[in-house]
């Protein structure tokens, strides 16, 4: 087969979400492009014109539109799958978010969860089979020596059946979560841990963040996975920062800035952009803060802690717990310190981007201080577009740890003393060392481009 450098090279994409949804707009479908990592970083594909997406069809308009076939924006190949509603409950809530996001994320409790019941094994009888569908679309759509690569830990299961009916393929899995290393991997049920690395076996590479989720990968086959190991690539993902600083620069996202500005005021700003999900661990970083005041007395009144925190997964049961868990703590710190002329947290959950990106211009200080991350592109989009030298409290556990560290406050995220202490470091530092320390946050944050990680899939693909 051709190298897949060359440009004429046709490539599939699988991912559970695909580039585009529908909206009805006067009573027509329309494609609208949608955003996130995953699709500026293979943006360059799509304007290529390379390429092909299988993806879900995630809403009754997204199944309108693929019952029509319709095309998608500027004529993209998408193909979009339509899964009866409740097999893709099963797949996505059941076992891609309330297993193998928690296995890969360390999130569960042995002593309590997980437990294996009729419910899983119905449902990994759905994971299964929507795999199987997402394979068989790959069989039929993909142009003859196609590279195909399949995104994240949805679609495990797909490249057997690839591979057995289309051997002209090349296949490359990128796992965008932290992979379970043996120990962690041992809860997951016998019989779906051995299938899921089978699953990933047959690619001709698997790729992740940093080299240290590929190792736990390796290491989980070599106790269970099949003898001859596919090949491991770590790649870093990082946002199209042309698309990051044009919303900065837009009319909303200044508008949004001047709403911020007068609602703070010249105080410290201390901020997060987050989902509100398990793993995010947006709760232990409001008691940090709430530590913050309490053994900082004369910061109250000075610092604002603005949060973007909007709700992630509300089908799982967890999740919703969790947001009303965010939600307590956030009135808890408001309750325990606000006073007539300040209110300490000023929190928004919703899903306002270009609002979130003016957060990022403001802040002094960014806390990112996930459980466990397979990256964080916020703790890269901040320092990419801050305007104030803002400084980063990071997790050890994020993915992206690897490529700012020294840069960034690096802090244990259950430890929450430490993280007070890092924000306060943070907050009382020199202007000549926030200066600094703003510069190097910026540079590492942004060595890498959208384009290089694609690159890195396809030469993978080439080896």
């Amino acid at each position: 087969m051709s190298s897949p450098h060359d440009v004429d090279t046709p490539v599939v994409i699988a991912s559970n979400r695909g580039p585009v949804s529908y909206r009805r707009h006067d009573g027509e479908l329309t494609a609208v492009r949608g955003g996130g990592g995953l699709v500026s970083g293979l943006a360059p594909l799509l304007d290529s014109g390379r390429a092909t997406w299988i993806a879900t069809a995630l809403s009754d308009d997204d199944r309108a539109a693929a019952a029509a076939s319709l095309p998608a924006e500027d004529g993209l190949p998408v193909h979009l799958l339509d899964i009866p509603v409740d097999e893709f409950e099963a797949f996505y809530d059941v076992v891609a978010n309330s297993y193998l996001w928690f296995v890969h994320h360390g999130l569960f409790d042995s002593t309590h969860t997980p437990s294996f019941t009729d419910e899983w094994h119905d449902a990994w009888g759905a994971y299964r089979r929507v795999n199987a569908a997402f394979a068989h679309a790959v069989c039929e759509h993909a142009p003859a020596d196609s590279v195909v690569l399949v995104q994240d830990y949805h679609l495990t299961l797909l490249a057997p059946i690839v591979a057995a009916e289309r051997g002209d393929l090349r296949l490359v899995h990128f796992h965008h979560t932290p992979f379970a290393g043996p120990d962690g991997l041992r809860i997951l049920e016998p019989a779906a841990r051995s299938e899921l690395l089978r699953g990933l076996a047959a690619h001709h590479a698997c790729g992740f963040h940093i080299p240290t989720w590929g190792h736990n990968f390796t290491h989980s086959q070599q106790r269970w996975g099949p003898p001859d190991s596919t090949k491991v690539f770590a790649s870093s993902l990082s946002s199209d920062l042309d698309d990051l600083r044009r919303v900065a620069a837009s009319a909303e996202c200044d508008a949004a800035l001047a709403a911020l500005d007068e609602r703070v005021g010249d105080r410290v700003v201390v901020a997060r952009v987050d989902r509100m999900e398990l793993s995010k661990n947006v709760v232990r970083g409001f008691h940090a803060y709430d530590h913050l005041l309490e053994h900082h007395p004369d910061l109250r009144g000075r610092v604002v802690f603005v949060a973007h925190c909007y709700p992630s997964r509300l089908g799982v049961p967890a999740y919703r717990a969790y947001h009303d868990e965010v939600m307590a703590a956030v009135e808890r710190v408001n309750e325990r310190w606000g006073t007539d002329d300040w209110q300490p947290v000023l929190m928004s959950d919703d899903d306002d981007f270009a609002a979130s990106v003016a957060t990022f211009r403001r802040y002094d200080v960014l806390l990112v201080n996930p459980v466990r991350d397979g990256l964080n592109l916020v703790a890269k989009e901040g320092p990419a577009v801050n305007e104030r030298d803002g400084q980063l409290v990071l997790s050890t556990e994020a993915g992206v740890h690897a490529e700012l560290e020294g840069a960034a406050d690096s802090i244990h995220p259950f430890d929450i003393v430490a993280t007070s202490r890092a924000i306060a470091a943070a907050i009382g530092r020199s202007e000549g060392e926030r200066r600094a320390r703003a510069e190097a946050l910026r540079r590492d944050a942004t060595a890498r481009t959208p384009a290089d990680w694609l690159a890195d899939q396809l030469a993978a693909a080439a080896d």
